[in-house]
Parts: structure tokens; sequence; C-alpha cells
């Protein structure tokens, strides 16, 4: 049986405590009217030289051609005209004003939707690392591997997460919803009245169909879950294999719900950020993302048990395996990061490469940088087999890997929430402690309930000796 360790959970204590205050200064800090953008404008210096007084080069009216009677005719000119063109400066400043006005209120929202898009982004993606935990957990069962069984209690602490960070998510979908945020702009009555593209797709993304889906997605998962924890703890004291045919048969029913499930929720809580845009391999793309950073949190944590002398039965091949999937998954990642990259960039629809063109332009690094992190970390580093079996230098994959897809979830997330107006500041930092505070008790609270190894598995034997 595992004990938390009290410096384990301090350390998850302190960095809960200090992220919540994070993200508190970061709300505190955001903007509240356009005066205050205003004043932070001015203090960094932005935009000074549109709104400089321009020189005028005065005539010296005397050198022109025909003296004096150009004078007058210019004068009389001056006279006649002089009350159209005070007319129309008087237009142009109110529509010069009404345009600043506008332009200062959309860095308004930017800004107030700073610290909510980096809670969000946070929230997101421990949760989705608690979901791809799930989801290998079930395609274990229903492949009826024989290797990994050592490993199904580590998967079922990190998918503990899933009930704490399923309610999160939810929460601030409500929140949206509640017209608390700005993330959702097809959420704003405003914007759709204006909109025709969101107004043709008003049946399907509305707050209240939107949140029963979310409710299903979360409630049919931490089900499932719940379900297949509850037979796994039955089946250490089981005599016969009642139990895991029961488990059997809910992972290949969940992995038919998951499939469908997990495409419509990465349509709803990321892709509806920018409702102009769909791509038909977002649901693969978002999966792989999730798949891949759980199955690296799976090997972290294994490692981090191994090195404290728990989990006798786990060797240098179980970790193998769990590196190969790493690497295998980061491949089939990249190929999809690609695919959708280069056939939207390729055909050059204005509605589809706009997507591309904003990240490109303003998110330049943290986009291409999800290459190097996602992709050439990964297959660099774990390409030779032996280097699968070397438990730091999975540990060091493994930490650049959650990285890149933190950062492939900020750049999904953050263009259509905070636009150009983004950095990786206190907010952003400020909730990764906190959710990461948070996961990490979670799920090693999760692994004091039972004991590291499931002892009614079939392939239990199997699994505890397995060398190639």
């Amino acid at each position: 049986m595992y004990t938390l360790s009290s410096k384990l959970k301090l350390t998850a204590i302190i960095c809960m405590i200090v992220g919540a205050i994070g993200l508190i200064y970061g709300f505190i800090a955001a903007p509240e009217t356009v005066e205050d953008v205003k004043e932070m404008m001015a203090s960094h210096g932005e935009h000074g030289e549109a709104h400089a007084e321009e020189d005028t080069q005065e005539i010296n009216v005397e050198q022109l051609p025909g003296g004096d009677t150009e004078v007058e005719n210019i004068h009389g000119y001056e006279s006649e005209t002089s009350h159209g063109e005070e007319t129309h400066a008087e237009a142009g400043h109110g529509e010069a004003a009404s345009h600043d006005n506008e332009h200062y209120e959309h860095i308004l929202h930017q800004l107030q939707n700073k610290p909510w898009a980096a809670l969000y982004v946070a929230a997101f993606f421990f949760f989705m690392i608690a979901l791809g935990a799930l989801a290998f957990y079930a395609i274990q069962y229903a492949a009826q591997a024989g290797w990994s069984p050592v490993l199904f209690r580590v998967m079922e602490a990190i998918t503990a997460y899933l009930l704490p960070g399923g309610i999160i998510v939810f929460v601030l979908l409500v929140l949206s919803g509640l017209h608390l945020n700005h993330l959702f702009v097809w959420m704003d009555p405003e914007v759709v009245a204006h909109d025709e593209i969101i107004q043709a797709k008003t049946s399907y993304l509305n707050v209240p169909f939107f949140l029963i889906r979310a409710a299903i997605y979360l409630g049919g998962w931490i089900f499932f879950r719940h379900l297949l924890r509850k037979n796994s703890i039955k089946m250490d004291d089981a005599t016969d294999l009642t139990y895991f045919k029961k488990n059997f048969k809910l992972a290949a029913g969940f992995l038919v719900f998951f499939i469908v499930t997990e495409s419509m929720m990465s349509w709803d809580w990321i892709m509806s950020l920018d409702p102009h845009w769909f791509s038909t391999l977002f649901g693969w793309f978002v999966f792989a993302s999730l798949f891949v950073s759980a199955i690296t949190t799976i090997a972290i944590v294994t490692i981090y048990l191994k090195s404290r002398s728990y989990l006798e039965f786990v060797n240098d091949s179980h970790i193998h395996d769990l590196a190969k999937f790493m690497f295998g998954i980061s491949i089939f990642w990249t190929y999809l990061w690609f695919s959708q990259f280069m056939l939207i960039w390729y055909s050059n629809i204005p509605e589809e490469v706009v997507y591309f063109i904003q990240r490109i332009e303003d998110y330049q690094l943290p986009f291409f940088g999800m290459l190097i992190t996602n992709f050439l970390f990964p297959v660099l580093l774990l390409m030779n087999s032996d280097y699968k079996r070397v438990n730091w230098f999975v540990i060091m994959t493994g930490i650049v890997i959650l990285c890149g897809h933190y950062l492939n979830v900020y750049v999904m997330v953050m263009p259509a929430t905070v636009g150009e107006s983004w950095f990786i500041g206190i907010p952003e930092i400020s909730a990764v402690l906190l959710f990461g505070g948070l996961f990490t008790f979670v799920v090693f609270n999760a692994l004091t309930k039972a004991p590291l190894l499931v002892k009614g598995n079939p392939f239990i034997k199997e699994s505890k000796h397995y060398h190639y």
C-alpha cells in the first residue's frame, strides 16, 4: 500500500495556495473600464504616434503666383468652404473617436479574458490528462493486454482527477454561459445578431444545449470510471473472473462512448472558441494530444513510485513500452498537426486559413515551438531503444512533452480569447501551479486507497514476468 509522504502533500498544497493567490491577483489586475485600458496603454507608450498631433506647414501666400489676387481668391475660397470643412472634420473626428472606443473596448475584453483563459487552459489541460488515462486504461482491458496490469493502479489513480477536474471545467463553462467572461464569442447575443455564420449554427451553439452536452460527456466518463474502479477493487478478493469480465465489457462500451463524445467535446469546448472555423481532423488532433499527455504522465508517476521502492514488479520492459507509446503517439500527433495545417493552408479558403494566419502572425513562437517540443524532442530522444529504458531520460523527455502539449492547448485557446494581447505571465503560471498541485494531490491520494497491485487480474502473472 502506498503512503502519501508529507513532503509531497505539502508541496502540492503550497502550489495550490500560490496558484490561487496569483490567479486572484490576475483577476484584480485586469482592467475594468475602457479608461483603465487607455491608462495602461498610455503608460506603456502604445499608440502614441496615432494620437499625437500632426505638424502642419504654413504656406507663405505672398510667395504664391498672382500675389494679392491669389490671396483674395484663397481667402474667398476659404470663407466659402470653411463651414463645409468644419462639418466634415467634425464627422471625421466623430467616426475616429467611435473607432477608437471600439478598439479600446475590444482590448478591454481581451485583457479581461486573460485570467479566465489562463484558468481555462490549465483546467482543461490537467482534465484531459485524466481523460486520456481512462481511455488508455480501457484500451488495456478491451485488448486484454498482458504487459500492463501491474500499471493499472497508477492509471486508476490518475483517472481519479476526472471528478474534481470535470466539475471545475463544467463550472467554467457555466460561468461562460452566464456571461461572466467573453471566452465563447457565440454566447454574446450582440455578436450573434450581426453574424450570419454564427446565426446559422445557433441550433447547435446555444448555451442550454451546450451545457446539456457537457453534462452528458462528463457524467458518462465519470460514471464509467466509477464502475471500472469499483470492479477493479473487488477483483482483489475475487475467486473467479466475474469482475474481470465485467470490466472487459465496460471498457469496450466506454471506448464506443468515448470516441463519439471526445470528438464532440473538442468541437464544443475548444473549436467553438473560433465559431467561424472548423476542421474535420480536430477531434483526432485533440485526442492525440490528451492521449500522449496521459501516457507520459503514467510513465512519470510510475518511475517516481519505482524510485520510492514501490511497484516492485515494474521493470525496464514496462517503462520501455510506455516510452514506445510516447514516441509513437508523438509522431501521430505531428502527422495530424501537419495534415490539418497543410491541407487548410494549401487550399487557402479564407474562412479556414484565417485560423492559422492569426496564430502564425501573433503566436509564432509557441505555434512553431510546439513542433520542437512535441515532435523533434520525443523523436530524437526516444528513437533509440536503449534510451527508452533509462528512467531519467524518459522523465526528461516526458516533461518536455507535457510542456509542449500545454503550449498546444494554449495556442488552441488563447488566440480566440485574448487575441494579440497574450503573454505567459502571472495568471498563466499561477493556473498551472493551482491545477498542477490539485492534480498531484488527488492522484497520489488515490494511490493510498488500494493496493498497488490488482491481484485478481488473470494476466497479472504474465505482467509481473514481462520481459523481452
